[in-house]
């Protein structure tokens, strides 16, 4: 159970991290859009909007993508070949933001609407949320699977505990009838259940440690493979981090009191039946 639940801490951290990855890569890229329009000139309107992008704070590079890499973006889906004067084909300008706090987003979105013919912004706030909500998604429903665990972790516990009490039912019973107190009793099984709780879960933290290192180092050995390539975009490699672990040592520091708290109120509860 140790183990599950550290799995879970650690995957709900590498898509967590993930994401907020993506949001601030997002985040600090901006794309102005030009429409091809009669009687417009795209290369002078192009100059224009560089130029009037470069008049705000925080903004850093500026780069109108070229005939080649539009044609890079557009050969997955039209083929090789590619004539762009002979298509509608919209101009795209990528706008690095230096310092977000800084830019007028509004103020730009407004001047690139009005000054350019065509123009629109982009700041991918659609694509933002979407990564919020997918992420927040992943940590309710890693939290879900983690409640779920540690509470089968805690019936395995009560029965772990009834059975041990089963197994030493005339010593506990000669206890109780000859007047030990019940903290006496339950703190003997809390001690043993303790040990075992902090034995699993560092057991189970362990090798759930070994595992996500050993991923990460099998994701650097293959970075090459394609297929290994697209998840490094996607999760931004398979490293969980400072918060991750921090996460398995709280899960076993969890399944130590837990283990401990729940043999303890189960032996409380089996001695009130006695009486």
């Amino acid at each position: 159970m140790s183990f599950l639940a550290c799995i879970t801490v650690g995957s709900v951290a590498i898509v967590r991290e993930a994401a907020d990855d993506w949001a601030n890569e997002i985040s600090r890229e901006l794309t102005i859009q030009i429409r091809p329009a009669d009687g417009v000139d795209m290369l002078r309107e192009i100059d224009k909007a560089i130029a009037l992008v470069q008049e705000f704070q925080g903004v850093g590079t500026v780069h109108a993508l070229s005939d080649a890499e539009t044609r890079d973006l557009l050969r997955p889906w039209l083929g090789e070949g590619l004539e762009l004067d002979a298509l509608p084909v919209p101009r795209l300008i990528k706008v690095s933001v230096e310092d977000p706090d800084t830019l007028d987003l509004a103020a730009l979105r407004q001047a690139v609407s009005r000054e350019i013919a065509g123009g629109s912004l982009d700041d991918h706030s659609a694509w933002t949320g979407r990564l919020a909500s997918m992420a927040n998604a992943v940590v309710i429903a890693g939290f879900a699977i983690l409640v779920l665990v540690l509470w089968s972790m805690v019936l395995s516990v009560v029965f772990a505990t009834r059975a041990a009490m089963s197994g030493n039912r005339e010593v506990v019973e000669v206890l109780h009838f000859v007047g030990a107190e019940e903290s006496f009793i339950a703190r003997e099984f809390q001690r043993h259940f303790l040990l075992l709780g902090l034995r699993g879960g560092m057991i189970g933290g362990a090798i759930a440690c070994v595992i996500f290192i050993g991923l990460d180092v099998l994701s650097d050995r293959t970075s090459g493979l394609p297929g290994v390539e697209q998840a490094t975009v996607l999760f931004g490699g398979l490293s969980v981090g400072p918060a991750g672990y921090l996460g398995i040592l709280a899960v076993v520091f969890l399944v130590t009191v837990l283990t401990a708290v729940t043999s303890r109120y189960s032996v409380h509860m089996h001695l009130a039946q006695l009486d």
